[in-house]
């Protein structure tokens, strides 16, 4: 690691949240200064991908000049006043929880944007598309870094708009009703969410969440934690999505485009995982610890009703899309993850945040490989893709059908890659929960998440067998394997997942003394 000037770092932090934004403001220019192309249309394109790039960029350097031996400290700090009569601070800072949520979007939207270049989705304007991708990422960055309870809530909002235009402008079919059922179920739950945040910001008298978490709830009366975290925890719950607040999310999948559903699933969904661990545990202990039982309990009914759903679309006959059977299994995954934090242990935490990167790389990687499929053969539909078209992957495009049985046999927790430590983690969390917490419970609860993991290995090796495998018939048209752009775009996921499930180390040593201390009395 090298030593940066912390003033740089601030600098550097600042230009993550906010750079994309302008972005997007430059985006929407007659031409985006300083890039040409064949045409408008492309130097707007080009115009998304460097400016992504250049966030990405940024994020690296975070990284590279992060203290990492004391990733439990808020660094690259700034707090300035903003609304004073509220108390209400432009406060931005990272640590060991944050900084890796942060490069996972800065990556993945460079990503999504370099597939953009060469395949963009049908719509209109490529301007508004680049200038929505950008607030949406700027959002997300924000959410990650932000220390101020207000900010937060502007920043979780702040997503919204731009995805439910992605949806219903350059989705597929079915976008409209998705785009419309997507917002709604996350503004419901935002408006409860923003009277939990004001509840506590008001009997606490600050809304900022380093002195919150530092505080640990000792301001606040158990009645008052209880009721800021049903009603934050209800708006979290949404944009996780914990089962049953999770059917806006199929429907939403399937119509995206496939950059969309990438970032739906990559970053936006560990925006609600990341609330509960950044603001509920330590800010409302007390009151979290009152609840903790029953999210468990919806964690594994979740696990075990995305499994079924999913074995269900496989089924032979069952008229399943891919797209939707991802989406299905994002429900059972992040359901593994608020276990996790059920526990309100530092392993089962850990194994959360484990957990959200873990998804955010595989199931990207999925809806990539996904969507390049149907770019090929018209449909998601496995019945077509495994019977009508004689897809046969293996045999017809063989780079293709083995990143798509990579992704997911990394996906059902293959051991050495990526998706196998968070789930064991919160397995081995529910196996050892909080003292205050019933063991009898949890262990029923391990068991049932356990079970999980074998109907999600059974329903992807059946993808697999239906798409990759098989006779290829003669007269059934080629498909053309990874091109260029499609490599250049899935390489690092792949080999982030190798990696993390190599050395788990190199994501736990930054999370496990920063989880260590939020969980023992805030962050300093």
């Amino acid at each position: 690691m090298i030593d940066i000037n912390e003033s740089v770092m601030q600098f550097l932090l600042a230009f993550v949240v906010v750079g994309p934004l302008l972005g997007a403001a430059a985006a929407l220019l007659p031409a985006p200064p300083g890039l040409k192309g064949k045409s408008p249309e492309q130097a707007v394109l080009r115009h998304g991908v460097t400016v992504t790039g250049a966030v990405l960029l940024a994020a690296i350097v975070l990284v590279l000049g992060f203290d990492h031996g004391r990733p439990s400290k808020m660094q690259a700090s700034t707090d300035i006043s903003w609304i004073p009569a509220l108390d209400v601070r432009i406060h931005l800072g990272i640590d060991g929880i944050s900084l890796p949520l942060l490069v996972l979007t800065a990556l993945l939207t460079f990503l999504c944007a370099l597939y953009s270049y060469f395949k963009l989705p049908a719509g209109p304007s490529p301007k508004a598309f680049v200038a929505l991708v950008l607030v949406l990422e700027s959002g997300t960055l924000a959410t990650f870094a932000v220390l101020d309870l207000i900010l937060f809530f502007l920043a979780f909002e702040m997503v919204l708009v731009p995805m439910y235009f992605l949806i219903a402008r350059w989705g597929g079919e079915g976008r409209a009703q998705a785009a419309w059922k997507f917002i709604l179920y996350t503004l419901l739950g935002s408006v409860v969410m923003l009277l939990g945040l004001l509840l506590i910001g008001i009997r606490a008298g600050t809304f900022d969440m380093v002195a919150l978490a530092t505080d640990n709830g000792r301001s606040l009366t158990t009645s008052v934690q209880v009721i800021a975290v049903l009603a934050i925890g209800v708006g979290l719950a949404v944009k996780t999505p914990m089962w049953p607040l999770h059917s806006w999310l199929p429907d939403a999948h399937t119509a995206a485009p496939t950059v969309g559903s990438v970032l739906l699933a990559g970053v936006l969904l560990k925006m609600g995982t990341y609330g509960f661990v950044r603001i509920l545990l330590p800010v409302a202990p007390d009151g979290f610890r009152t609840f903790a039982p029953y999210l468990a309990a919806f964690a594994v009914v979740g696990i075990i009703y995305g499994s079924l759903a999913c074995l269900a679309l496989a089924k032979r006959g069952a008229k399943g899309d891919l797209k939707r059977l991802i989406a299905y299994s994002s429900v059972g995954h992040m359901g593994f993850v608020l276990l996790g934090i059920a526990t309100m242990t530092p392993t089962g935490v850990n194994g959360a945040l484990f957990a959200n990167i873990a998804h955010g790389l595989i199931t990207g990687l999925l809806f990539f490989v996904v969507g390049a499929l149907k770019d090929r053969t018209g449909t998601t539909d496995l019945d077509t893709l495994a019977e009508e078209s004689g897809a046969a992957l293996y045999g017809k495009a063989p780079r293709l059908g083995g990143l798509l049985a990579f992704a997911a046999v990394a996906s059902l927790g293959l051991p050495g890659l990526a998706g196998f430590w968070g789930e064991m983690l919160a397995l081995f969390g529910a196996f050892d929960p909080h003292a205050d917490l019933s063991r009898p419970a949890f262990l029923t609860f391990m068991a049932i998440a356990a079970f999980g993991t074998l109907l999600t290995a059974a329903y992807m090796l059946i993808v697999v067998r239906r798409v990759c495998m098989g006779a290829v018939p003669r007269e059934s048209p080629k498909l053309t394997d990874v091109r260029t752009y499609e490599f250049a775009a899935w390489t690092p996921l792949v080999a982030l997942t190798v990696v993390a499930g190599l050395w788990p180390k190199t994501l736990l040593g930054l999370t496990d003394p920063a989880v260590q201390q939020l969980l023992s009395g805030g962050t300093r």
